[in-house]
């Protein structure tokens, strides 16, 4: 990754890690539901199989485009982040967003987080960074 921008960092670090995170979420609650069986991961990040999913689905995108296309990637993320935690402070903790994805404070404030530096991750990589570059030669 000699030439990793802010953006495909950010994709591939924070791609990799809601992989991880979604599956250890399974761990905790496989219940799906409105929002059916919620359990806390590590006991401050309340989860589902729907949050579960929602993790290991964002992620993957991030994975799978951060060859070419990571700062739509951070962008995108980083909006719907910030919106996710605006909506979950204003739900409030314990309660879920869209009747069926459990959010709490520390939620809030982890998407919050991952928006900010998703936003600030593209801003911060140049518009065409991600275009492919022909191969090098000898």
């Amino acid at each position: 990754m000699a030439d990793a921008s802010p953006a495909r960092l950010y994709a591939t670090l924070v791609g990799g890690v809601l992989v991880v995170v979604g599956i250890i979420g399974f761990f905790y609650s496989a219940s799906f539901g409105s929002p059916g069986n919620v359990d806390d991961v590590f006991g401050i990040l309340s989860v589902n199989a729907w949050h579960n999913i929602v993790h290991i689905l964002t992620g993957a995108i991030g994975l799978l485009v951060a060859g070419y296309a990571a700062r739509q990637y951070a962008m995108g993320l980083g909006i719907v982040y910030i919106a996710i935690a605006i909506w979950g402070f204003i739900v409030g903790s314990g309660d879920s967003i869209l009747g069926f994805i459990p959010v709490n404070t520390a939620d809030d404030f982890l998407h919050l987080v991952l928006g900010v530096l998703g936003v600030g991750a593209a801003l911060a990589t140049p518009v065409g960074s991600e275009e492919a570059r022909p191969a090098a030669t000898a």
